[in-house]
């Protein structure tokens, strides 16, 4: 991942999870321009300020890098959910998505 899709993926899922950069950058003990600093590419954060926001986010660093994932923490819980499923179950909520997939 490049500087230029990390700007992005911040971007992206703070807006998903609803906050402006200002509440996020205050939210995790910095100034109130600190996101938007690193979104408008004029800053990358340290690495104890990246993981400050993957916990603000509720993703973990390979999460926030997962870049085919949408929705990383919902997925997180998606898959937990699926480990305790037995087998039919399991088949049954497969078949599900992938009807869903080949819809598209």
């Amino acid at each position: 991942m490049y500087e230029e899709d990390f700007k992005l993926r911040l971007a992206k899922l703070r807006t998903a999870k609803g906050v402006s950069a200002r509440d996020m950058s205050l939210s995790i003990g910095q100034n109130p321009g600190y996101i938007n600093n690193i979104e408008s590419g004029k800053a990358l954060p340290s690495m104890a300020a990246f993981f400050y926001i993957c916990e603000y986010l509720s993703i973990t660093p390979q999460e926030f890098f997962d870049t085919d994932s949408q929705q990383p923490a919902e997925l997180r819980q998606l898959n937990e959910n699926l480990k305790k499923l037995d087998k039919k179950q399991f088949d049954n909520i497969s078949e599900i998505v992938a009807s869903l997939v080949d819809k598209k």
